[in-house]
């Protein structure tokens, strides 16, 4: 019974937006979404001193949530939000932005800007609002978000890559500015390049991360917290060193000594207790194999990492 007055509570809300006559204003923001980023983003420019209107997402409990999360937003129904604002702040998973844009435009937009937040694309899902005369863009924020709570603070002075037409490109530099961050502009064709740079960054940290904590759960008998615990402090300072001297500076351990017999004996190890996590050692040493060849130039002991990273099968 709870869930179902929760739900027609929701319509209600919905239904008296959608009754109240609104014009549209030439500045107002409609996020569309109401997932982590949406809700993040949302909030801040709201807090930016924008003017963030109204929320879309397809489920009413949803959409209200993330318009209290906000404050000073409505949930709205798209039509509504169409006829409310002039600005679209795209904020779904990527699949579901061709079709969103094609209802956007379904709904007669007038002249206005429309933003999408995917890292992997540029403007091309939003082909549908272009040709209804739409200045179309994105604004990616590099950057990893959890919840809508840690994306509030995270947000705030991160980079963001943007492109797209003159209109949404100026919008998008204002975005950035107000929250402090940092412009990317990222050319179409580098769009794959950066999404990359970004998943090595962010998701294979945590798979590399994940993979250590496994093998130091069997070699010492930790409980998984107990290894995250213990793998703390060299991850921090490993990063802090990365950051503040560089790759190269910060790069020690086996492979940049030029010790070619430690990385043969850990390839052993590994495929006798983890011979799934073999390919991810020979892959991350091939490249830390380069950052070394920056460092000096190659020598017969670097020769020798190379093939034993190279072959597949150990003597």
């Amino acid at each position: 019974m709870a869930s179902v007055a929760l739900f027609l509570a929701c319509f209600l809300l919905v239904y008296t937006a959608e009754m109240t006559p609104y014009k549209n204003e030439a500045d107002a923001i409609g996020i569309l979404g109401t997932g982590r980023v949406a809700k993040a983003l949302g909030r801040l420019l709201r807090q930016a001193g924008m003017d963030v209107a109204c929320v879309y997402g397809r489920d009413p409990a949803r959409t209200q949530a993330a318009a209290a999360f906000i404050g000073g937003a409505q949930p709205a129904s798209l039509q509504n939000l169409v006829r409310r604002t002039s600005r679209y702040l795209i904020a779904v998973s990527d699949s579901a932005i061709p079709e969103l844009a094609a209802q956007i435009a379904a709904c007669g937009p007038g002249p206005g800007i429309a933003l999408h937040t995917s890292g992997g694309w540029d403007v091309q899902p939003l082909r549908a609002l272009h040709e209804a005369g739409v200045s179309c863009g994105t604004l990616h924020p590099f950057q990893t978000v959890s919840t809508p709570e840690q994306g509030v603070h995270a947000l705030r002075g991160c980079a963001y890559a943007i492109s797209g037409e003159p209109a949404a490109l100026a919008w998008a530099k204002t975005i950035v500015r107000n929250l402090n961050g940092m412009p990317l502009p990222v050319l179409p064709a580098a769009r794959p390049l950066y999404h990359v740079a970004g998943v090595l960054a962010s998701n294979y940290i945590v798979a590399l991360l994940h993979a250590a904590q496994a093998l130091l759960e069997q070699a010492a008998g930790l409980s998984a917290e107990e290894a995250l615990r213990a793998l703390a402090p060299l991850v921090r300072n490993t990063v802090a060193n990365v950051l503040k001297y560089g790759p190269e500076t910060a790069l020690t351990g086996p492979i940049e000594r030029g010790d070619a017999e430690t990385v043969r004996a850990h390839l052993e190890a590994l495929n006798r207790a983890a011979s799934s996590l073999t390919d991810l050692y020979r892959a991350a040493g091939l490249h830390t194999l380069e950052i070394t060849r920056r460092k000096r130039h190659s020598t017969p002991n670097l020769a020798r990492m190379e093939e034993v990273l190279h072959r597949t099968g150990l003597p």
